[in-house]
């Protein structure tokens, strides 16, 4: 499991459906060298709403990048984007760009153990408007639903630094739902 990418970004308008603009910091780049992680999250990272995204339970959001191939092939039938490229590190508003660990693959309570620091599995992301005016077509939140591919949150349980490149460790925690099945539930209710 590998740590492919830290990325961090600040608050700024985000412009949404009906042309309304938002505060929103969805808007991630990567950052080269090492990044203090703190209770909070990662340094130099704004979260504009901390009711979804933010606060002890939500301060890290990691994505696996296995995902980005569907997501970019998603934009380019949808005519947003008129070429078949990669999208880049961040542009799901992750944290971290992870790869070798799907949300089947991990459960809620299970931590990612960095070199420097260590992270909680809290929860899967659930799609929102935000992401919605980020990925550039109506129905996104409703496909990451369908496809069952939302990253997931974590808390901060030991804070230190954290750099792209750097592999990372597994430890199990209670196995009571993987993130896929946290989510499946979600969506379930959110069906209803």
């Amino acid at each position: 499991m590998q740590l492919l990418s830290v990325n961090t970004g600040l608050s700024r308008p985000l412009r949404v459906a009906g042309g309304r603009s938002v505060l929103s910091a969805i808007g991630k780049a990567p950052v080269a060298g090492p990044v203090a992680v703190v209770a909070m999250g990662l340094q130099g990272d704004d979260q504009a709403d901390p009711s979804v995204h933010g606060g002890l339970d939500k301060a890290v959001y990691a994505y696996p990048t296995e995902h980005l191939a569907f997501w970019a092939q998603e934009r380019c039938e949808h005519r947003v984007s008129l070429f078949d490229a990669p999208l880049p590190f961040g542009f799901m508003g992750e944290n971290l760009s992870i790869s070798g660990l799907l949300e089947a693959e991990v459960w809620i309570g299970d931590t990612l153990h960095f070199p420097d620091c260590a992270l909680r599995v809290t929860a899967p992301r659930e799609p929102c408007f935000k992401f919605t005016a980020i990925m550039g077509f109506s129905q996104a939140g409703k496909r990451m639903m369908q496809q069952g591919c939302p990253g997931f949150y974590l808390s901060v349980a030991q804070t230190g630094h954290i750099q792209a490149g750097q592999a990372f460790t597994l430890e199990p925690g209670q196995r009571g739902l993987t993130v896929s099945e946290a989510f499946q539930a979600k969506r379930i209710k959110h069906l209803r």
